[in-house]
């Protein structure tokens, strides 16, 4: 069984979630069940699902995981984006989008260096 506290990805996508609760405390009350909701599920999908992976044995749960995970970096890309366009955050969400796609990028390394079956 895999250890997912010790993965740098897992510790990345945590804080990723972390940063985007606290972010989403200022949009507006009425996004409550709208767009902080979906942003703070879709976020927590990340390092959850990455945990959920590394408590299965088989390699290619785990895999089917993190390709999970990944999936989630695009749709909080994305919400993070519409956030910006409806002016709930400001202009500079410029280094949250570039975490984003670091953490895309070490899960899909990670997904490629699991051993096949």
């Amino acid at each position: 069984m895999r250890n997912f506290k010790e993965l740098i990805v897992w510790q990345k996508s945590h804080s990723l979630c972390l940063q985007i609760y606290e972010l989403t405390k200022s949009f507006p009350s009425e996004e409550k069940f709208g767009l902080i909701s979906q942003l703070r599920r879709a976020s927590s999908s990340i390092p959850t699902n990455i945990a959920e992976g590394c408590g299965h044995k088989s390699n290619n749960e785990f895999r089917r995981f993190i390709h999970i995970a990944t999936a989630s970096t695009s749709e909080v890309e994305y919400l993070i984006i519409l956030s910006k366009d409806l002016k709930y955050t400001d202009n500079n969400c410029q280094p949250l989008l570039n975490e984003i796609i670091s953490i895309r990028k070490m899960l899909y390394k990670l997904s490629n260096s699991i051993p096949n079956e």
